[in-house]
């Protein structure tokens, strides 16, 4: 009898364990059964054929219209030309070997499972080749299994590659669910939760989802296995929360002779009262003995920097240092720019990067580990060996979406003694409740909603680039206008230039040529359109030095004799970067970009007190999905709207980055957005096993399971780093 973690090679044998795991990637018995159907096809149901995408491997159920030789160019040559049926639209099928046999057996009438590599020919969508099992017919000999298979009202089609098609998969899971023994041990989900929720137990859920005998049979599965994502999901955040709560760290009290009552004293504006209140949260957690764990999401330009910097200014005057961690140098940059600013002589602020080297880094370090740097900025080299504080007392992570879990506490753990310091993090990508509960479950979260008085309206236009051309050449015409009028602009381009796959690029299937790039586009528009005014270039291949003077150049602006009027970027602009005369951004071919995505880069103008304006341009035609994306963000400035379309579009853990390690933690079944009830109630079950018991020693296949993904997870992190 086959048990969850037993090998494919042991189960199935190596010759198909192996063509299993080249296709797919699953070693155990475990990995193959969560290989879920995509879909399930009735028996007397078709396939709705004119789905079908032009190079995806699909699994079609069809009948037979018509079956046809076709003599070749070649001398005694025949291709069997096939067509089959979903009683609307057609589809052919070309075979160019064995024809005779194939000829005999696809007869007219008779219905089958058609599995292939979706091609075109002469502008009829076709599968070459393809491989395929029948439905029993009288007088003729068939595949028991296969025919037994058809007989089932429900037949579950599975994802597929070109070298394993849909019933394949099934025939291995199918043998599989014939070996499989399961325990209690097996049953993560405790059944009192299960018996509440109404859930069916592992072996139901399995049984239901692969070899249903009917479509409620197979809901209940997947159901069951939906849930039990989300659950485990929500007791390994849950767990998280709690060991936070059981650790200790250093109190910072407000007093009114430190450098934050100074440097409020000294501030320009006044905060807005979100700002104000959320301070006032944050100081009072640090004040416990117990680390703060939160995250500050806010839109882009609600002043989460502010915050923050205000929160470090109360740790430093209690005699610790702060540190800032950020994705990028660009960013880091811009926060070692921003703060200096705004301290003056107040604190000393330190920069530590991958390019910050030799004699600088060595006396940066010295500075940090003497404790003179009260605040720290950096990447991921705050984290790498050798770096050592004097007494860190609080971490500030910005784009948290960007990081892992392990990357926080890498740095947490250079605190010293069995202190904790208190952790920030920050995101300008606003997240939708439901998402921030199965994303972030182990933080408490504090929300900027209310925009600083003074931002500048923004208005978002798209200009379909081959529709009306004039439309474009007015956009270069503007450009040049807001430069005169003593502002600067912004274009951004997909990619850098060169290979298109360095490049992370949304993947918009309409397209029909490669995406535009900033090493390409800077030179032709600067010697046409844009030949009036300066044009700079930034991207990340650039050092760090380069980007800073670009950056540099770029803020000065028309009016310096150095400045830069309209920067051609990549998306190394997209977070941080402030640049508060700069009134206007064209975004080329938006439709490889995401929703947030656009929406943050968008965020980058209007910071000051002229009115915004960004463009989005586009090749994508009318009524396409690429097109309503586009429309969706010029319709609205609610990140949080937009967040939850892209979320759906996209996927949660592809938009946030926070793909979970393992099969247990991953989310095949759940999407959070959608099923925002699921998460309620998992979270709601993952915390009453907590408050039973707080060990999960009576819930000991819940605390295993926990065990292993953090395990997992650590193991991943220290090999990567």
């Amino acid at each position: 009898m086959a048990k969850l973690t037993d090998l494919l090679t042991e189960v199935l044998g190596g010759r198909s364990a192996k063509t299993i795991q080249t296709a797919f990637g699953y070693k155990t018995v475990a990995d193959l059964l969560s290989h879920y159907p995509r879909r399930y096809a009735q028996r007397g149901e078709l396939t709705d054929l004119a789905s079908l995408k032009v190079d995806e491997h699909a699994t079609v159920l069809a009948e037979i219209a018509s079956c046809k030789e076709i003599p070749m160019r070649q001398r005694g040559k025949k291709r069997l030309e096939v067509v089959v049926t979903d009683g609307r639209q057609t589809l052919d099928l070309a075979f160019f070997h064995l024809t005779q046999v194939h000829k005999k057996k696809l007869i007219p009438g008779t219905q089958g499972l058609f599995s292939g590599k979706v091609g075109e020919f002469r502008g009829r969508k076709q599968l070459a080749h393809p491989e395929y099992v029948l439905t029993a017919q009288l007088g003729e000999e068939t595949d028991p299994e296969a025919a037994e298979a058809f007989a089932n009202a429900v037949i579950p089609v599975y994802p597929a590659t070109g070298s394993i098609p849909s019933w394949r998969v099934a025939k291995a899971i199918k043998f599989v669910l014939s070996t499989l023994d399961l325990t209690d041990e097996d049953e993560v989900i405790p059944a009192e939760i299960r018996e509440k929720e109404n859930l069916v137990s592992l072996a139901e859920a399995y049984q239901g989802i692969h070899n249903p005998e009917t479509i409620e049979e197979a809901n209940q599965g997947i159901y069951r296995m939906m849930f039990e994502e989300a659950f485990v999901l929500q007791a390994v955040l849950v767990n998280r929360r709690m060991l936070n709560d059981l650790q200790k760290s250093q109190i910072f009290k407000t007093t009114t002779e430190g450098i934050l009552n100074t440097f409020d004293k000294k501030l320009p504006f006044e905060l807005t009262e979100g700002q104000k209140e959320i301070g006032l949260q944050l100081e009072q957690e640090l004040s416990q003995a117990k680390p703060m764990h939160r995250l500050l999401q806010g839109e882009v330009g609600s002043g989460k920097t502010i915050v923050a910097l205000r929160a470090m200014l109360v740790v430093i005057d209690g005699g610790a240092q702060a540190a800032l961690l950020a994705p990028t140098e660009v960013l880091a940059q811009q926060h070692a720019r921003t703060i200096r600013s705004m301290l003056g002589d107040l604190a000393q602020v330190v920069l530590l990067t991958g390019s910050v080297i030799g004699k600088q880094r060595s006396e940066v370090m010295d500075q940090i580990a003497s404790g003179e740097a009260a605040i720290v900025i950096g990447t991921h080299a705050l984290i790498q060996e050798g770096v050592v504080f004097s007494n860190l007392g609080f971490v500030v992570v910005d784009e948290q979406h960007r990081f892992g879990v392990e990357q926080r506490a890498a740095l947490a753990a250079k605190a010293n003694d069995d202190l904790k310091p208190h952790v920030l993090v920050m995101t300008a990508t606003p997240i939708p409740r439901t998402v921030a509960m199965t994303v972030f479950g182990d933080l408490d979260i504090s929300t900027l909603s209310q925009l600083p008085k003074g931002r500048a309206e923004i208005k978002t236009h798209v200009v379909p680039s081959l529709e009306k051309p004039g439309h474009l050449e007015r956009v270069w015409k503007r450009a040049v206008e807001e430069v005169k009028a003593g502002h600067q602009v912004y274009l951004v381009a997909p990619r850098i230039g060169g290979d298109v796959a360095e490049e992370d690029i949304v993947d918009n299937a309409e397209a029909k040529r490669a995406p535009l790039a900033v090493l390409e586009v800077a030179p032709m528009l600067a010697a046409g359109p844009l030949k009036e005014v300066r044009v700079g270039v930034l991207h990340g291949r650039m050092s760090s030095l380069e980007k800073d003077q670009i950056m540099s150049r770029f803020n000065k602006g028309p009016a310096s004799e150095d400045g830069i009027d309209v920067l051609v970027s990549t998306t190394v602009i997209e977070v941080g970067v402030d640049i508060p005369n700069a009134t206007m951004m064209a975004i080329l071919d938006a439709d490889r970009f995401g929703v947030s995505q656009l929406h943050q880069l968008r965020g980058r103008i209007g910071r000051g007190k002229f009115p915004g304006l960004c463009v989005l341009i586009s090749e994508a035609e009318v009524d396409s999905p690429a097109r309503e994306r586009l429309e969706q963000v010029a319709s609205t400035l609610d990140g949080f709207e937009l967040a939850r379309i892209d979320l759906q579009q996209r996927r949660e853990g592809n938009v946030l980055g926070t793909q979970q390690s393992g099969r247990r933690s991953s989310l095949r079944l759940l999407q959070v957005v959608r099923d925002e009830e699921i998460v309620i109630k998992s979270r709601a079950a993952a915390m009453e096993c907590f408050e039973k018991d707080s060990t999960l020693e009576i819930f000991a296949p819940l605390k295993n399971t926990i065990d292993e993904i953090e395990e997992l997870q650590s193991t991943e992190f220290l090999e990567k780093n």
